[in-house]
């Protein structure tokens, strides 16, 4: 009996546990720039390997971050692009947690960050932000804009790829939030 009592008290855990993690809120991301599904203005298009876009990041801005929150992280992200993991467009960390909001062209060289803030090295070889510049006659690709609620720091500067910065993120993750949106030429 006090086998079966144990096994239900396991169970009950569990049960509570995955309930929890049911009813976590995700961070709200938004941005007068972008929106959910849109198309990307010309304003936020690469500049260059064909593309002649002004290549300014867009603003984003973002709410219901946990209260344990330290940091948060910006990424963008193209899950279409033909080279079999992807495309890096922009990475921001070490954003501090009373930051809720990051102004257009922020990612553009010598952009508006907060003080702390790093920008990691995207596909394009060099940190700060590379708009979408997907090959001409390709379908529309997505390009995921995510911020995400971090319990720690990040100990990366500039030079730390995309993968290297998610692999972080996630070991640090306390909330994400996404705005999706499209660019096809």
């Amino acid at each position: 009996m006090k086998r079966f009592q144990s096994f239900q008290n396991g169970i009950l855990l569990c049960v509570l546990f995955f309930a929890g993690s049911a009813f976590a809120v995700d961070l709200k991301v938004t941005s007068s720039a972008l929106k959910e599904g849109g198309t990307i203005a010309n304003a936020h298009v690469f500049s260059g390997f064909g593309c002649s876009g002004e290549n300014n990041s867009p603003d984003l801005q973002w709410s219901g971050a946990p209260k344990e929150t330290k940091f948060f992280a910006v990424t963008a992200y193209d899950p279409d692009a033909p080279t079999g993991s992807g495309w890096w467009h922009w990475t921001v960390i070490n954003i501090p947690a009373t930051v809720t909001s990051l102004p257009a062209k922020a990612g553009n060289d010598k952009g508006p960050l907060p003080a702390g803030a790093v920008q990691g090295r995207t596909d394009f070889g060099k940190p700060g932000y590379g708009g979408p510049c997907p090959p001409k006659g390709d379908k529309p690709h997505r390009y995921i804009f995510k911020v995400f609620a971090l319990k720690d720091k990040i100990d990366l500067d500039g030079e730390a790829s995309g993968a290297l910065v998610g692999f972080y993120i996630n070991s640090l993750k306390l909330a994400e939030g996404k705005l999706t949106a499209k660019y096809g030429r």
